[in-house]
């Protein structure tokens, strides 16, 4: 039975920079992964439910959107994949999934929902002050609700802690060393390579 095509998982908190690297990891991949990128699947959806909730576009975090949003969009970001990749196209998907990456048992049996192993995470490593910067530069919608209560946004992304699942970082907080295309360059020469 042949192997799965890879599966490329860009993580990290909203304003990290998951859509640069992605853009860089794309560039560097033969072949080039199908692209599932949250915002870009989803984003007019999410904003329709909310708005028709009676919610804020803003409100991208916390128990409601977790509860009546966020669990559709990465049920159906997982379900895609897994029926790209059957087809034997790579995928690389893009968006935080802070809870599948911080949590090995839900690392797990998400890569099962996916398909299975070969699954590669990349972790976009931020902070508090890059998060704040790019957050403000950005002027979205999408991110008055993070910006509003802040503190609360920042502690629930789990910035200073490497996810307990298997992965890779990229570096990209205003102090970091070395371009992002450095780092991905250097991240796939160590990776090995699947047959």
């Amino acid at each position: 039975m042949p192997v799965p095509a890879d599966v490329w998982v860009v993580a990290g908190p909203p304003g990290a920079g998951k859509t640069t690297v992605a853009r860089v990891l794309l560039a560097a991949l033969t072949p080039t992964p199908a692209l599932l990128d949250k915002d870009t699947m989803f984003g007019s959806f999410v904003e329709y439910i909310l708005t028709s909730s009676g919610r804020s576009i803003g409100e991208r975090e916390g128990p409601w959107y977790d509860e009546h949003i966020k669990v559709h969009e990465y049920w159906g970001m997982t379900a895609t994949a897994k029926q790209i990749r059957s087809f034997g196209c790579p995928v690389l998907l893009s968006a935080p999934f802070t809870q599948q990456i911080h949590h090995l048992q839900r690392w797990q049996s998400w890569t099962q929902e996916l398909g299975g192993e070969p699954v590669r995470l990349i972790w976009v490593r931020s902070d508090a002050r890059t998060l704040r910067q790019r957050l403000d530069r950005r002027e979205s919608e999408r991110d008055e609700g993070k910006l509003a209560n802040f503190d609360a946004f920042i502690g629930s992304m789990n910035l200073d802690t490497e996810p307990t699942a298997p992965h890779t970082t990229v570096d990209n907080r205003l102090s970091a060393e070395g371009t992002l295309a450095a780092q991905v360059t250097g991240m796939l020469a160590g990776l090995p390579r699947q047959e």
